[in-house]
């Protein structure tokens, strides 16, 4: 797609107050794409995922963060790169990307997050989606497994180790445990899981 072709504006979902998600998650079709700066790039997001962050922050948790609303939600993205900024050096326009759009998200709060048809995101967060995994697997990824690998690097897990996984039967524990094995390369991987998750 040619930067000319991309609109000023798109669809989102947006809100506008804090409450339930069910409650103030509207869908909005003019929402202005967002202007991407020199180290930033433009997606055409073809799929986003929302986590339990999003879902706190949509409640107000963490409103004193926030951006006035409207606020686009959710950081968690993958799509095709549409327009490059002029300092970008790692991607091209057709390319894909997945990641997690905001760095620090209190620091550095987005406006206009990744439930829409068009976010910007810094060039340093965005990774090329591999060719094995589709655009809805690399979505889901960027903040469970930077949770997972987070919690690994505190508590400087190392090859050879045992671990025990809490609760590996959720989305930052299976990616804690595939981490644990095949990346920090621990001898022994157990994990708990709640009888809810057992059939």
């Amino acid at each position: 797609m040619a930067a000319a072709a991309i609109p000023s504006v798109n669809k989102a979902w947006v809100y506008s107050d804090y409450w339930k998600t069910s409650d103030v998650l509207k869908f909005d079709e003019s929402i202005p794409v967002p202007e991407i700066k020199e180290d930033e790039v433009l997606i055409k997001v073809v799929a986003a995922a929302l986590n339990p962050v999003a879902y706190k922050k949509i409640h107000g948790l963490f409103k004193e963060h926030n951006p006035p609303p409207p606020i686009v939600p959710g950081t968690d993205v993958a799509g095709v790169v549409v327009k490059v900024g002029s300092q970008v050096k790692k991607f091209k326009v057709g390319v894909e990307v997945y990641g997690d759009v905001a760095e620090h998200f209190t620091e550095e709060p987005k406006k206009l997050g990744v439930l829409a048809e068009y976010t910007a995101a810094q060039e340093k967060v965005l990774a090329l989606k591999p060719n094995n995994v589709s655009l809805v697997e690399a979505a889901s990824l960027p903040l469970a497994i930077e949770t997972a690998y987070e919690g690994f690097e505190i508590a400087q897990l190392s090859a050879g180790q045992s671990i025990l996984i809490l609760g590996g039967a959720g989305g930052v524990g299976t990616l804690a445990i595939q981490l644990a094995k095949h990346v920090f390369g621990a001898s022994r991987v157990a994990a708990t899981l709640s009888k809810l998750c057992v059939s």
